[in-house]
């Protein structure tokens, strides 16, 4: 075979070899592009279009404070969205025209990881800023709600808040009885005595009971910072007990009960700034459809069982005030 043959060869394999390469990138960034588009489309999602002048930015906390909701084709967002929350705050931190935070609770409080985490966040803006973080206590800033609130400056409530409920609780359902109603057993095969604690022993009880109390001594400790108290003095109102906004007053745990709309009115007074700023979230058609529809789907008697279970007790520690549910 000739030189020039054989040049030719090599040519046009290199050729086919650039062109299936080229065929097959192409055809990845096209499946990831349209993928993309999908899961926007069928989803919920957070716009943060800040406005260019000075502002102050309402941060929502509304509901359970929680572990992200999943979205998907099938669900859409509800209630307390903590990673959007997040990233807001952070976006915040470093806005020009950001002059400050309201933290708007109206939250029972939820789980001790997300409660702490949004906690720091809120003092990491403030330092990292500058800018003051004022609270308006709606209808419930129990426990976690109220712990969250022990990162701002001032704390106004409306006059029918319930508020308090410091402390700790981590529970869980016994649900033998029924389970052996319905023919279902559990097993287990543990590689100690303290692995598995679906049948809780007072020896395992205790173990919990010493981790209840270190995160409640860190809430006691985290209010006695925030409200510039004694941890002793602390400790007395830390029962568990929730209080009505006239007794959080009475007892230094808030500020000044006011109405939403007078508290803005103060705030910006002091501020002098009278724009308020929150993200709004653009819901899409298809997701609120498939949203919808699911819940047309019948449930299984283990479905309903097992949503139950895991909507009422979660077996970890919470910050939560188990009286609002």
């Amino acid at each position: 075979m000739k030189k020039k043959q054989i040049g030719g060869l090599i040519v046009a394999a290199v050729l086919f070899i650039a062109v299936g390469v080229s065929s097959v990138l192409t055809n990845a960034v096209a499946q990831n592009l349209l993928q993309a588009s999908m899961v926007e489309m069928l989803t919920t999602d957070y716009g943060y279009d800040t406005p260019g002048y000075d502002y102050i930015a309402v941060v929502n906390v509304v509901g359970t404070i929680q572990e992200q909701t999943a979205t998907s084709i099938f669900e859409i967002a509800e209630g307390y969205q903590h990673t959007d929350t997040m990233d807001y705050i952070d976006n915040l931190m470093y806005d020009g025209n950001n002059k400050g935070i309201l933290l708007y609770v109206d939250s029972p409080g939820g789980a001790v990881y997300e409660s702490e985490e949004l906690y720091e966040k809120l003092k990491e803006y403030k330092e990292a800023s500058g800018n003051p973080v004022w609270t308006y206590m709606s209808h419930y800033a129990a426990s976690g709600g109220y712990m969250i609130s022990m990162a701002t400056d001032r704390i106004f409530a409306n006059a029918n808040t319930t508020t308090g409920s410091i402390g700790v609780i981590m529970s869980g359902l016994d649900m033998t009885g029924l389970y052996e109603k319905l023919g279902i057993r559990y097993v287990s095969i543990a590689s100690g005595d303290f692995k598995d604690s679906s049948m809780l022993t007072d020896e395992q009880i205790a173990v919990f009971q010493e981790q209840v109390d270190e995160y409640y001594g860190k809430f006691v400790r985290i209010v006695a910072e925030g409200r510039d108290m004694p941890e002793e003095e602390v400790r007395t109102l830390a029962d568990g007990r929730t209080y009505t906004a006239q007794q959080a007053l009475e007892n230094g745990l808030i500020d000044q009960i006011s109405s939403y709309e007078d508290m803005q009115t103060v705030m910006s007074d002091e501020l002098g700034v009278w724009d308020f700023y929150e993200p709004i979230s653009e819901e899409n058609v298809f997701a609120s459809f498939f949203s919808e529809l699911k819940e047309l789907v019948p449930k299984s008697e283990a479905q309903i069982l097992k949503e139950t279970a895991s909507s009422m007790e979660s077996g970890v520690p919470m910050y939560y005030a188990e009286q609002l549910r």
